[in-house]
């Protein structure tokens, strides 16, 4: 695709009002990113959808410009990646070393390691941006949005047709979630059982944020989340349960099997995947390292710079990653007061900001480039906080042993949670950076003035996101925590990590069922590997660890979304503008998303308002209108609505992909981002 001349592009870039737009539809999508990471443990890539936005409210000024709009969706981009800090923070408290989030400590983690986070990203952007073929397929996408939208007729016309389309998607999608507060259609559906003399189970939501969730992960990772579905509740579950105590009944047995058992069994295939992806990628990234090296020689030399390439001054980056280290230690030093950390501060705090550095470093390089391959939103971010926490668990080991005193090694605990937590913030921050520099790199953008964009994105974030943590801890808690009630969000990523400091600190991990993941791991690395060269549909390693890891409730929805997404593209790539047309499904798809998202984040609000006087027992489901007796029949009801509406939204987006007029279409393939989706 052809960039923009630098003498050709328009000067309204980094404006008052994008900043504040940027900040608006930030919180807005923080909020339901937090709820969305609590529930399923996945986030949403929020790029597209904020453009879409922004540019709908912009039109409303004759000045905007497509490198303002973009600007936007780089601040608002912060949502869909700093929200994943809720991968690692509910941890304290499901360890029980937080009550609540400490508004200023959880903004602090949250800031310094996304700043850091830009800093350590912005030499990789001649590496892994314009350097490589790497086809950044939400980058890509997001920069044919901003092209569309910025044009006149038919590009407006195409941008209303999307703002339409993500508007029904979240009504439907919200809609339904009241329902079922309601109580007029069921939420979940399931039953454990027996089978011989062992037991296992089946479980679904009635999620339509799994369906969205699905279509956009696409048909290879819902494909391979269905499979470590099946490993685990045909093969390990059932093995795991044989012979087990039955006294408490068969939930009780399925589910401590589970939680127990086959979670640490998926903990180590996830760990092996992420592993895996960062041996395939350091040869990659050396060398583009090498090339950002001669090309930064060759400007130290005179050549002249086009504002396009126009990055932060590295003596700056270098300035403002040496002063974010001053907080940080801070931050540890503060949060380990009175305990074993500070037998030993200078050397555990000198040594914890040494692994954050290098760590960190390390991990922008993995984010960043798998972002650039598969995508912000399927980069194994969770797979890296996992090896993280395991290896601040081990390095507190090496150091302290595995203490006798049960308060210490609960201390310990909470000290590598929260070293990893502001790891977590690093990795999110650059997993979405250099895709938001290839969207700005497609549209003419200048690099510097996204990266201090970005930079804002990080700052309204994370003012929001402890905010919307505390609201859901305290209304609708977390399953694992004292006080959790029915509405309890699982946080499966922030108990999986959790569970893995406890047991490594506690020297109670049972390191055979890790390894027994990590087997599993391997065999499906070497099955993936001979797929691809084959040619054949792959199947990602991450994504197995991660069907062997959540429940099944929160899986079996996801790979119908990904089959329902696989046949939208498959009939959108036969219009007449396909590339449009898959956005559209993209957008639908979002819909879904945020709708239920939003809702839920709104239901924690009722619930606190509901319960304000502090009744007991509480009031958990203020907004039901049907009494218990009704259950069977919303039991039915569900089903036949949940599909029913999602077919109405997929037959809408349809409709309006065939009304709406297109242009001559862009440039760049779709085969480039539906084949890396």
């Amino acid at each position: 695709m052809t960039e923009p001349s630098s003498s050709a592009r328009p000067t309204a870039e980094l404006t008052l009002r994008g900043i504040i737009l940027g900040a608006l539809i930030t919180i807005l999508f923080t909020a339901a990113n937090v709820y969305a990471g609590l529930k399923v443990g996945l986030t949403f890539a929020t790029s597209i959808p904020a453009a879409v936005v922004s540019m709908a409210i912009l039109k409303a000024f004759k000045s905007g410009t497509i490198l303002e709009n973009n600007i936007v969706q780089t601040i608002a981009s912060a949502a869909g990646t700093l929200a994943a800090i809720v991968f690692v923070l509910p941890g304290l408290i499901m360890v029980g070393w937080w009550s609540g989030f400490p508004y200023w400590t959880t903004v602090a983690v949250c800031i310094t390691g996304g700043v850091l986070g830009v800093m350590f990203s912005v030499p990789l952007r001649r590496a892994l941006v314009t350097g490589t073929d790497l086809p950044y397929p939400e980058g890509v996408a997001a920069a044919e949005v901003l092209k569309v939208g910025s044009g006149s007729g038919a590009g407006d016309k195409e941008n209303a047709a999307g703002l339409r389309t993500l508007i029904v998607g979240t009504i439907f999608s919200g809609v339904f979630a009241l329902l079922g507060k309601m109580k007029l259609v069921a939420e979940e559906a399931g039953k454990n059982f027996a089978v011989g003399g062992t037991a296992t189970g089946w479980s679904t939501s009635w999620s339509m944020l799994l369906i969205g969730v699905g279509h956009l992960v696409g048909i290879s990772v819902g494909a391979a989340m269905f499979f470590g579905m099946l490993i685990s509740w045909t093969v390990l579950v059932p093995y795991f349960a044989h012979g087990g105590d039955i006294s408490g009944g068969i939930d009780a047995l399925v589910g401590s099997t589970f939680r127990g058992q086959v979670r640490f069994i998926g903990a180590g295939t996830i760990g092996v995947a992420a592993i895996w992806s960062l041996l395939k990628i350091i040869g990659p990234i050396i060398a583009g390292l090498r090339s950002a090296l001669a090309a930064s020689r060759a400007r130290q030399d005179g050549q002249a710079l086009d504002i396009t390439e126009r990055d932060m001054p590295i003596g700056v980056v270098a300035l403002i990653t040496l002063a974010t280290l001053v907080p940080i230690a801070w931050l540890l030093w503060t949060f380990s007061a009175g305990g074993p950390v500070h037998d030993h501060a200078f050397a555990v705090i000198g040594g914890s900001l040494a692994y954050v550095l290098i760590v960190g470093v390390l991990i922008a390089a993995i984010c960043g480039y798998m972002a650039g391959l598969i995508g912000a939103s399927n980069s194994p971010v969770s797979g890296v906080g996992i090896l993280a926490v395991l290896g601040a668990s081990l390095l507190l080991v090496a150091v302290f042993g595995h203490e006798a005193d049960p308060s210490r090694t609960n201390a310990l605990i909470a000290y590598a949670l929260f070293t990893t937590a502001i790891i977590f913030s690093i990795a999110t921050i650059s997993n979405d950076n250099l895709q938001d520099l290839k969207t700005g790199q497609l549209v003419g953008a200048t690099p510097w003035k996204q990266q201090l964009a970005l930079i804002l994105g990080v700052v309204f974030g994370s003012l929001a996101i402890p905010l919307v943590l505390d609201l859901l801890k305290n209304t609708l808690g977390f399953v694992g925590m004292p006080g959790a009630g029915p509405n309890a969000l699982s946080a499966p990523q922030a108990a999986l990590i959790s569970s893995i400091a406890k047991g490594v600190l506690g020297g109670d991990i049972d390191w055979n069922l890790i390894g027994l993941g990590a087997l599993i791991g391997v065999g499906v690395i070497i099955v993936d590997e001979v797929l691809g060269k084959t040619g054949k549909m792959r199947l990602p390693p991450l994504a197995v660890g991660m069907g062997i890891y959540l429940p099944m409730g929160l899986t079996l929805l996801i790979p119908v979304g990904a089959l329902i997404g696989h046949f939208y593209d498959r009939w959108a790539k036969r219009q007449a503008n396909p590339e449009f047309a898959e956005r559209m499904g993209v957008l639908a798809a979002t819909g879904l998303i945020v709708g239920e998202s939003l809702f839920g984040v709104a239901f924690a609000g009722i619930l606190a308002w509901a319960n304000r006087n502090s009744p007991i027992p509480p009031n958990d489901a203020p907004l039901a209108i049907m009494p218990e007796s009704f259950e069977s029949v919303a039991l039915w009801i569900a089903p036949l609505l949940f599909f029913g509406l999602i077919a109405v939204s997929y037959a809408m987006t349809r409709k309006l992909v065939s009304k709406t007029p297109t242009g001559s279409g862009p440039e760049t393939p779709a085969d480039d981002i539906a084949t890396y989706r």
